[in-house]
């Protein structure tokens, strides 16, 4: 084991469900490496898939172990989620039946539901307290609220809900409108619902230029722009790459991950903010209760969400559309298990 690698501390437990597909393929290896806990945290991985993968999570399972990776300190693969959540300190539910063609989203809802409370039940029963849950599985916000409730003993803080990617996508179309690169844009926001009604807002964004920070919407000084092709971009864009991949956004996915996971546990650098699907106590005007995308700062392992930024007419008005949806899915979800 190299020098750096401490081994006083206790391997932290990290599920990964859907861990024979695409998503996970990206993601286990930045894991492993210490892309979320950092350079001097072992890692034990729980690999969790169902019952007619098991052949190919063994194949992944050998890889890792090829790896030769200093901070994996083992790897359990296993259909069964209470073995899989078991001690975890981070579950990312990535597993989910997919949207295929013609399906709505409810249908999607439907063949989802009943996984993600299984789910739940097992990680009130076998996880860490303090266990950090990110759900990715779409819908994802929906699917992350069915897990919390079914979850009764765990702090609603525990759980989240990606938009994490929405956010990358954001700050990557501001950078290539202004021509800078991406670690110049920060504080953009994706408020609401992972899905075609997601409100990506600039409004509170800043671009350095020149060596100085500016605000996105005065260096891009082009409403129709901002309110119209930016919006559609970053809402559609998981439908671009299906349609010029013929698969799905792993790779970008599988870092949205690794960023959201190292910020809830490392902390956001000063002065910025993320965004993440949390639990809503009613800022904004939200509904409590939903799994909302806010702008949130995290220290110490736990996540703020920013208050008090002024909201214009339009931004409200695209607020109150993703938030009716999630109202709407969680209605749905309701009457799905309650059947």
């Amino acid at each position: 084991m190299s020098a750096h690698v401490s081994n006083s501390a206790e391997p932290k437990v990290v599920c990964v469900t859907g861990a024979a597909g695409q998503i996970a393929y990206s993601l286990l290896f930045n894991i492993a490496r210490g892309d979320i806990y950092g350079p001097n945290q072992r890692v034990i991985l729980h690999l969790l898939d169902i019952a007619p993968m098991m052949e190919a999570l063994q194949g992944v399972v050998m890889e890792l172990q090829d790896c030769s990776l200093p901070l994996l300190a083992g790897v359990e693969a296993t259909s069964d989620p209470k073995v899989a959540f078991n001690n975890a300190d981070a579950a990312i539910l990535v597993g989910a039946m997919p949207r295929k063609e013609g399906m709505e989203r409810k249908d999607l809802l439907r063949a989802n539901a009943k996984i993600f409370k299984e789910q739940g039940d097992a990680l009130n029963t076998v996880a860490k307290p303090s266990v950090k849950i990110l759900v990715v599985g779409n819908p994802a916000n929906t699917n992350a609220l069915i897990t919390l409730l079914h979850a009764t003993s765990l702090p609603k803080e525990n759980f989240s809900a990606l938009t994490r990617l929405d956010h990358n996508r954001a700050i990557a179309q501001v950078a290539l409108r202004v021509g800078v690169s991406v670690e110049k844009v920060r504080n953009v926001i994706i408020w609401g619902n992972h899905s075609s009604t997601q409100y990506p807002d600039v409004n509170h964004g800043e671009v350095e230029v020149g060596g100085q920070r500016k605000k996105i919407k005065d260096v891009i000084a082009d409403e129709a722009w901002l309110h119209g092709d930016f919006i559609k971009t970053v809402q559609s864009r998981g439908g671009a790459i299906i349609k010029a991949r013929k698969l799905s956004s792993a790779m970008s996915a599988a870092k949205a991950i690794v960023d959201h996971m190292h910020d809830w546990i490392q902390g956001t650098p000063e002065g910025e903010f993320v965004s993440m699907g949390v639990h809503s106590t009613g800022v904004y005007g939200i509904p409590a209760g939903l799994i909302y995308s806010f702008p949130v700062t995290c220290k110490n392992g736990t996540y703020t969400i920013v208050e008090g930024l002024p909201i214009d007419v339009f931004s409200r008005t695209k607020m109150t559309e993703t938030a009716d949806e999630l109202v709407s899915e969680r209605e749905d979800a309701n009457q799905i298990l309650s059947a």
